[in-house]
């Protein structure tokens, strides 16, 4: 077995003694159930390798899953994600190289003209041309297992990346879902108005009519024609709302907002997803950030390795093999050939604490993102509750909001007949039928409201659900 097997061999066999703290997942504070779902729970770990699916279809709307599908394709923040992603990828493959020899070969050519005045047989004047061509080969064992934490490290950044272009493409999804339920709302209020002012307008027909026939002052055709035109107002302004969520649309799936349209539909049908009556833990496992969050804190632990095996010697193993002639009959022949091989130690003698202070350099950054870590884990939980308790509070103010739209428009028709039977003032079915738009636009508001918060547990949740689940 030759010189360089068996440093080879033992290299590999001491590599596995890497110096520096081994990783432990941190441990973070998880309750045993939710608040808003009480049920079995266990604690949060990571698991962003599980497909999400397509979680935008538990809403039912085409239109909708076609949009979402079109982020993986043209969304310009998720190339950017993704090539950085690509970026870690190649990190952890300039790290793994450090584990293997570098073998290098240069040749030259170069000519030389002896000065005056030489020994050894050299005439002045005379040009020479040396003729040079070698193999160099360096390795250095990783007999401390700094190449080793270097890899892990990369690795575990490389995973962390990962788990960040999952976040980033689980936000853009979440995003655009919820800006493309705002523009339906939006949708559904301007029928809403519409139907409105088609109703305001017949009112104010019927004061004109009563005024000319003398049984309505000039006043009530004054409060109508103004309830008409305020109307009218507000139905114009959600155009501008409209149109900043269809370019914020357009943006999410990287087209210019000046071509893409939304066209309105005459009727929204949402349809809210159930929610399971047991969470399984899986699917906060599942939440990227939380993952990016622990793969960071295991990277940063393998740099205290690599700080720590800075306090050793370095060896390095150089060896060269060519071959040097003036005459270019001999280049690479048994006369002009020569070799050298050896070992080099490197040992710092004193460096004023530098790694020393490097080391706890990379414990603080390690310390650092064990908290990262378990904040992430709490806002994770926090962020379900919060989407539990809006979803299950906006359920029972929809219930409440339903029967107060009954009342509303109840309210209206008992009013608007007293006024034609001249009991009450026309100031009376002004009030009314305000209040009825009101409590109409708050109804359709919840609506919004409520599907936002769907989407904002699927998020919470790291991706969707299925109620047979």
């Amino acid at each position: 077995m030759s010189f360089q097997t068996r440093s080879l061999l033992l290299s590999l066999a001491l590599t596995g003694c890497a110096v520096g703290p081994d990783y432990r997942r941190p441990a973070a504070e998880s309750p045993p159930a939710f608040r808003e779902l009480p049920g079995e729970w266990k604690q949060a770990q990571p698991r962003d390798e599980i497909a999400r699916g397509k979680w935008w279809e538990i809403f039912g709307d085409a239109q909708l899953n076609r949009l979402v599908e079109q982020i993986d394709v043209s969304n310009q923040t998720l190339r950017n994600a993704e090539a950085q992603y690509r970026q870690a990828q190649a990190a952890t493959a300039i790290a793994r190289a450090a584990f293997f020899p570098t073998l290098e070969f240069d040749a030259s050519v170069t000519r030389n003209r002896s000065p005056a005045g030489l020994s050894g047989g050299l005439t002045a004047g005379q040009i020479l041309t040396q003729r040079s061509g070698a193999f160099n080969a360096s390795w250095a064992p990783d007999f401390w297992g700094a190449v080793r934490r270097s890899v892990e490290s990369a690795r575990a950044s490389e995973q962390a990346s990962a788990a960040t272009l999952a976040s980033a493409r689980l936000l853009l999804q979440s995003q655009l879902a919820t800006s493309y339920f705002q523009l339906r709302v939006l949708d559904v209020q301007r029928v809403l108005l519409e139907d409105t002012v088609a109703a305001y307008q017949k009112s104010l027909d019927l004061t004109q009519n009563r005024y000319q026939a003398g049984v309505a002052a000039r006043v009530d055709v004054v409060q109508a024609e103004t309830q008409l035109k305020s109307t009218q107002a507000q139905m114009l302004d959600l155009g501008v709302q409209r149109a900043q969520l269809e370019h914020a649309i357009a943006m999410l799936i990287g087209k210019a907002p000046g071509e893409f349209t939304i066209a309105p539909v005459p009727k929204f049908v949402a349809a809210m997803p159930p929610i399971p009556t047991g969470l399984p833990s899986e699917l906060l496992e599942r939440r990227p950030d939380v993952a990016s969050a622990e793969r960071s804190a295991a990277a940063a632990n393998a740099q205290i390795g690599v700080a720590k095996a800075a306090f050793f010697p370095a060896v390095t193993l150089t060896g060269s093999l060519g071959s040097r002639t003036l005459a270019a009959s001999q280049w690479f022949t048994a006369p002009s050939r020569f070799w050298s091989v050896g070992p080099a130690l490197a040992q710092t003698v004193f460096d004023a604490g530098l790694r020393r202070a490097k080391t706890e350099q990379a414990i603080a950054a390690y310390d650092a993102s064990v908290a990262t870590y378990r904040q992430a884990v709490l806002t994770a939980f926090q962020q379900v509750e919060d989407s539990l308790a809006a979803i299950r509070i906006l359920e029972e103010e929809a219930n409440v909001q339903d029967d107060a739209v009954q009342a509303a428009r109840q309210s209206v028709e008992l009013t608007v007949n007293q006024y034609k039977a001249g009991t009450v003032s026309y100031l009376n079915v002004v009030t009314v039928q305000a209040t009825q738009l009101a409590n109409e636009r708050t109804a359709v508001g919840l609506l919004g409201l409520r599907l936002s918060a769907s989407v904002a547990l699927v998020q919470a949740l790291g991706g969707g659900w299925k109620a047979a689940d």
